[in-house]
């Protein structure tokens, strides 16, 4: 999929037990060496996103490396959150500006473990995406007129 989700592979991958087997330590290893559990975020909070395109489209590499709350349809996702999700982002976040300020991470009791690092913001995402393809689609049709 290309879009703000970026490519995945999960839809090969999860059908596999044995690539699931062989892959699942080297990802979970991966997200631990990246540093955003040291300092209390989950995958979805700090997850660059690219612009969507259409198949037809090419992407354009400007818009590669834009940060989630500079998106139109992210925006639209956050505000889809629950309270409780808002608040606990804006916690979050707020946590892990206080541990850069002071250039430690968190203590290890405080860091996000992996099974508390869920996609919180991926479904509202997708769904918004959703929503603009079929928007598009209305938008571009053409009436043809007996």
């Amino acid at each position: 999929m290309v879009g703000p989700l970026s490519i995945s592979f999960a839809s090969y991958l999860k059908p596999s037990r044995t690539l699931s087997r062989w892959i699942k330590p080297i990802a979970n290893w991966y997200a631990d060496a990246s540093g955003y559990r040291k300092y209390g975020f989950k995958y979805d909070d700090l997850r660059a996103f690219t612009q969507p395109v259409l198949r037809s489209q090419s992407i354009d590499q400007s818009f590669m490396k834009i940060v989630v709350e500079e998106r139109p349809d992210v925006q639209r996702a956050l505000e889809r959150l629950t309270p409780r999700e808002k608040y606990d982002r804006a916690f979050r976040l707020k946590r892990a500006s206080q541990a850069s300020v002071l250039h430690a991470p968190l203590p290890k009791e405080q860091w996000t473990k992996p099974e508390e690092d869920n996609r919180y913001l991926q479904p509202h995402v997708v769904e918004v995406m959703k929503e603009d393809a079929e928007r598009q689609m209305w938008d571009t049709a053409k009436v043809k007129r007996s």
